[in-house]
Parts: structure tokens; C-alpha cells; sequence
């Protein structure tokens, strides 16, 4: 495939239905498996197969890896699906999740029963520099030892402020500050995350299309799939259909859940 290797993904399952394909909860820059865990419980509740939410590489408890590329990002998952026996799958990714899984239906479409991007399309994403500023930020966060948790966030929170304004965005990249072996220390591979931004918000080159069903759901208040991705979407993924959820931003299962999770259902097999 490339020379990149693979590196053996933290995941969780949840045991579904037997006769129905597996689903793959791919989160997006900055999260971990916990932002799918509730959809994934809800989904076997209702009837779906089993659901694994993953850790990308570099991400959660996934190891660190100075390549992150969704090429590798990739080849983590089709190990990941080996080592579990997984034949074909259904897969779904947010942001950097859907590019990702996007790749691999488009590499190996015989693993990928159908897929779902959600509020993401296979085009360039945001501008770089904002990513950056807050890269930049984090990185200089500075946590003396021996703090409980909840002053260090405070502190860190403080921190990133004058840089990351909306306070929502803050909670979500505070949930990466961890404690290890007493220090505050930040669980993503900023490095490597910093190094490789302009390949996480491109997206490889293509020429074959997926043949299988695809589903793009986007946020009717997220900019992220706009009319501007259309004709590629439609040229790398010709059975694709396009949904927007009212009143949902980027974050749309967090948004607008009940909806998000009725338009999953409604487009499993």
C-alpha cells in the first residue's frame, strides 16, 4: 500500500444484532472514541449491528506516530478490521473521521458495505492557519505539577483563551489535557498533528469512484459541505446522496442527536 505501517488502534465495541454488518464510529481532529460513545450505544439499541468506536493514531489511548496521513490513517483501520475478522463493514467518520473513511472506501471498496461522512466532504477543508494558532496555543500551555484536575483545566482554559475565543471549542480541546505520572500533558500528538495539518484538511488524489451507497450529512449551519463539493463527491462516490440536519453545526451528532441518529438508522441495510 505505502511504506507508512500500520499501528494497532484503541477501540471499544458494543455487541449488536449478529445479522447485520459491523459499524466503524471514526472521530474527528482532536477527539477520541468517547464522542460516538453514546451513538453507539443508542445505535445497538436500536437494532444495529455491533458498533466499534475507534481512537485514531495519535489520538486517545491510540499509539503516537509521527506520520498522519489518511493514507495511514487508513491502514490503521484495514488492520484493524483484520485483526477482528471483519470482512466488510459500515463505516462512519466526522471531519477527519469522514476523510478517513472516505480513503479507505476508495482504496479498498470491498471492505466497505456503505458509508456515512458526516459534515465533511473529499475536498480541502477549513483554513490551516486557524488550526495552526491553536496548535500553537496548546503547545504553550504551561500546567504546574500537583494541581487537582479541574484547577489545571481552569488554568489551561485561561491559557487558551486569547487564542481559541469560542469557549465550546476550548471544553472540547481540554478534554486532550491528561495527567501522567503527576504532570498535565496533552494525550494528541501535537507534533506530529502540526507537521502533517495541510494533509489532514486536504485529501488524497482518487480516480476510481466507490461503487457502494454513501451518505453525506452535513449541518445546515456548518459551512462544510457546500454546493462547491458537489461534483466531486458525485465523481468519487456516484450512488452518494446529501442531507443536511436543520439547525445542526459541525458537530451534528452532538448537535442534533435524535436526528442524527434517525438518519443513520434510516440508512443502514
Amino acid at each position: 500500500l505505502s511504506s507508512c505501517s500500520a499501528v494497532p488502534l484503541s477501540h471499544v465495541e458494543v455487541e449488536g444484532r449478529r445479522d447485520q454488518p459491523p459499524l466503524i464510529l471514526l472521530h474527528g481532529l482532536f477527539g477520541n472514541h468517547s464522542n460516538f460513545q453514546t451513538v453507539a450505544k443508542t445505535l445497538v439499541r436500536r437494532g444495529s449491528g455491533k458498533v466499534l468506536t475507534v481512537d485514531a493514531r495519535n489520538h486517545g489511548s491510540s499509539p503516537h506516530s509521527p506520520v498522519m496521513t489518511y493514507e495511514a490513517m487508513s491502514l490503521d483501520v484495514q488492520h484493524l478490521l483484520s485483526r477482528l475478522g471483519i470482512t466488510k463493514c459500515i463505516l462512519v467518520g466526522h471531519s477527519m473521521g469522514g476523510k478517513t473513511a472516505m480513503t479507505l472506501a476508495l482504496q479498498r471498496p470491498d471492505l466497505v458495505e456503505r458509508l456515512i461522512s458526516v459534515d465533511i466532504g473529499p475536498g480541502t477543508t477549513a483554513p490551516v492557519s486557524e488550526f495552526s494558532a491553536y496548535i500553537s496555543a496548546m503547545k504553550e500551555v504551561k500546567v504546574p505539577v500537583g494541581l487537582s484536575r479541574s484547577a489545571a483545566r481552569q488554568l489551561a482554559d485561561d491559557q487558551l483563551q486569547p487564542v481559541v475565543k469560542l469557549p465550546q471549542l476550548r471544553q472540547f480541546l481540554l478534554t486532550n489535557l491528561v495527567e501522567v505520572e503527576g504532570r498535565y500533558v496533552w494525550r494528541v500528538n501535537l507534533e506530529a498533528i502540526s507537521h502533517h495539518l495541510a494533509d489532514i484538511m486536504n485529501f488524497p488524489v482518487f480516480h476510481k469512484p466507490y461503487p457502494g451507497p454513501a451518505l453525506f450529512l452535513g449541518g445546515s449551519d456548518s459551512p462544510y459541505i457546500s454546493s462547491r463539493d458537489y461534483p466531486e463527491i458525485q465523481r468519487l462516490f456516484p450512488k452518494a446522496e446529501i442531507q443536511y440536519i436543520k439547525g445542526a453545526g459541525h458537530i451534528v451528532h452532538q448537535d442534533k442527536f435524535e436526528e442524527f441518529i434517525t438518519a443513520v438508522l434510516n440508512f443502514l441495510p
